[in-house]
């Protein structure tokens, strides 16, 4: 039986990289021809352990530290890499960590690249937006991985979905009126994506991978302006009014049967940093 070819998932404790790993290991026909190792700053911090109870290997590297991505991809046949420019705030740390993967992937052999990339805004604009940092820093890479000739697949994640609740979208006080504000016409066009789709793209930019490199891949559910937006959401809270969740049925019988409460909806909005604002006004 031949061995299993290796993907090596950088940011695995992440969004992007722990999507990837955890959908990598729940296919059956991929999980039997790929193994995951998932590289981490911390192999023992619980999120990593969770990995490697759902069968990856982990592994230990910092971004920082080439040696140790070198290390860390070291024997695999393909890497999916992601940066993180909020962690650091800091542009150049991020090019160069992207930079090291590349050549570090180059330099390893391996045989598929897949970097989780971003346009470069400057350029787009003709440079009336020349600091969209963690856009351009993603750009820069992918600029710099197709000079080096090494095979690679460019995945280019859209608007995630998390930033619309809390942020944009929210019931704004005294009146509690939903809002959505976006600094854009609400006729804009936004790629919408759900982060926790990522590894559905790349198990297939993995199983097309011929047919994907030196490519981009857009990972976005369709595009929506912010007006179709408002209108889902208002179309999914409709079933509220016009039937009931549960079609008026009484929670008594079934509430019956917890020996521990549920949690309530004033300690709910007391712990999550998205309704802050509205606790005094909504308990």
């Amino acid at each position: 039986m031949a061995a299993k070819k290796i993907i090596a998932v950088f940011g695995a404790t992440g969004q992007q990289g722990g999507s990837v790993v955890s959908a990598i290991l729940q296919d059956a026909k991929l999980s039997s021809e790929w193994s995951v190792r998932a590289v981490t700053r911390d192999t023992t911090k619980e999120s990593a352990k969770k990995l490697a109870a759902q069968g990856a290997e982990t592994v230990q590297a910092d971004l920082s530290d080439k040696k140790s991505v070198v290390q860390a991809i070291a024997g695999a046949e393909a890497v999916f890499a992601v940066t993180n420019y909020w962690e650091s705030l800091n542009a150049e740390l991020e090019v160069k960590q992207g930079k090291d993967i590349a050549d570090a992937a180059k330099e390893t052999g391996v045989k598929h690249l897949i970097w989780s990339s971003l346009m470069d805004v400057k350029k787009l604009t003709n440079g009336k937006l020349p600091h969209v940092y963690h856009f351009d820093g993603k750009a820069a890479v992918e600029e710099h991985t197709r000079s080096l000739g090494i095979p690679a697949t460019f995945f280019m994640a859209g608007f995630y979905m998390t930033n619309i609740p809390g942020q944009a979208l929210r019931a704004d006080p005294p009146a509690h009126v939903w809002t959505l504000a976006l600094p854009m016409p609400e006729s804009a066009p936004i790629p919408v994506f759900d982060i926790t789709d990522t590894g559905k793209v790349v198990k297939s930019i993995l199983q097309n991978k011929e047919k994907v490199l030196g490519k981009r891949v857009l990972g976005a559910y369709k595009y929506m302006t912010p007006k179709e937006l408002l209108e889902e959401f208002k179309a999914n809270m409709r079933l509220m009014d016009e039937g009931g969740y549960y079609g008026g049925a009484s929670l008594d019988e079934s509430h019956a049967l917890l020996e521990e409460p549920l949690t309530s909806w004033k300690e709910f909005i007391a712990k999550a940093p998205a309704f802050k604002d509205l606790i005094d006004t909504l308990v």
